[in-house]
This record gives structure tokens, C-alpha cells and sequence, in this order.
């Protein structure tokens, strides 16, 4: 489960937050998404009152071309950092991974320019033990991600359903990739026709 985090003090946050962790239990995997909210500084001051809670990671905590302040970050703090979703090409990539600014890696295909760079970053990823959990688009990343063998979570954000016939299969608690020909998306291309714009 992801929360929001970047109220006001981290007080607030932490009150949420252990209201989500104790209504969740321990066992439930618990992440943050701070969207490029915080400075370094506070971030760091911030991880320090989320260990309490044990988050399985922290999304997007400072501004994305801030590679310094996350290596930083990553230093000071248990807590894995996640990155990727603005991040637009392996080279990007590779300075977080090279620096140690990122513990988990959420390349977006559609972001980072398809499937072969997507692949490249993965592939990096692997060679620094970074695990891999790709931003949006789950009907391709399940796929994807199925692919490599340090890919975790798919995230879940069905907003395709308007324009496909089917959605990602879950089997006890695992995304399953499609066994269909192609990126294994069920376009509805009714549904997108009646969505065009003259």
C-alpha cells in the first residue's frame, strides 16, 4: 500500500502513518510517495521519525535532477529510496545507480522511451542488486517485469480500463503476465474510437 506523504510537519505524517501501519498489520508492505516534495535535509529529518513504521520504501522524497541530495539521503537512512518515475533516459539512470542515490528503480516504459531502454535500465539496475518496480502502465510492466529476476511489484493503476476488454490477472497475490502475442494489452478499440476527437 502507498501513502502520501509531505504535510506540513512530520508529525502529521507520522500520525498517519501509524494509523495506516497498525489498521494494516506488520506483514502488509507499507511504502511513501513524497512527489519530489521535500529538501534533502528534511527528508533525512523525516526518515529518522518513519523508521517507526517500517516502510518498504521512499518514493520521490526530493526534486528528480537533485541526484545529490538522494545519494545523501540513501546514506543516512534505512529506509530504501525509490526513483524513476521522472526520470527519462538510462543515462539518468546510471548516476543514481553509479552514486547510490537509489535502492529501488521505477522505470516507466512509456517514460524512459520503450521497451529497450526500459530493458537497459532494468539490466543495470540488476548489475548494482537494485530491485525493480516500474511506475504505471501495469498492463505492460507486468510483462516486463516478469522478464528480469529482481522485479518486485507492479504497480497497480487501472487507468486503462475505458479502452481495454480485460485487466491484469492477480493469482493469490501475484500479478500474472499475459500469455497473448504482442505487449499483451486487450485494447478495446470500440471503446477508443467513441473517445476520438475530431
Amino acid at each position: 500500500m502507498k501513502v502520501k506523504v509531505g504535510k506540513p510537519t512530520a508529525h502529521e505524517d507520522l500520525e498517519r502513518l501509524r494509523a495506516v501501519r497498525e489498521a494494516v498489520g506488520p506483514r502488509f508492505d507499507l511504502m511513501v510517495d513524497a512527489n519530489q516534495s521535500l529538501t534533502a535535509a528534511e527528508a533525512i529529518r523525516r526518515t529518522k521519525a518513519f523508521e517507526a513504521v517500517d516502510l518498504l520504501w521512499f518514493e520521490e522524497p526530493l526534486p528528480a535532477d537533485d541526484v545529490a541530495g538522494h545519494a545523501r539521503l540513501a546514506a543516512a537512512t534505512p529506509i530504501p529510496v525509490a526513483v524513476g518515475e521522472s526520470l527519462y533516459s538510462v543515462a539518468q539512470f546510471r548516476d543514481y545507480l553509479h552514486r547510490g542515490a537509489a535502492s529501488i528503480v521505477q522505470v516507466d516504459v512509456a517514460r524512459v522511451g520503450g521497451i529497450t531502454p526500459w530493458l537497459k535500465v532494468a539490466h543495470l539496475a540488476e548489475a548494482f542488486n537494485v530491485q525493480v518496480c516500474p511506475h504505471f502502465l501495469m498492463e505492460l510492466h507486468v510483462s516486463l517485469t516478469a522478464a528480469i529476476p529482481h522485479g518486485r511489484y507492479v504497480e497497480h493503476i487501472p487507468q486503462l480500463r475505458a479502452i481495454t476488454t480485460g485487466e491484469m490477472t492477480i493469482s493469490d497475490g501475484h500479478a500474472v503476465a499475459p500469455e497473448t502475442p504482442g505487449l499483451g494489452i486487450p485494447w478495446n478499440r470500440d471503446a477508443m474510437d467513441d473517445r476520438r476527437v475530431a
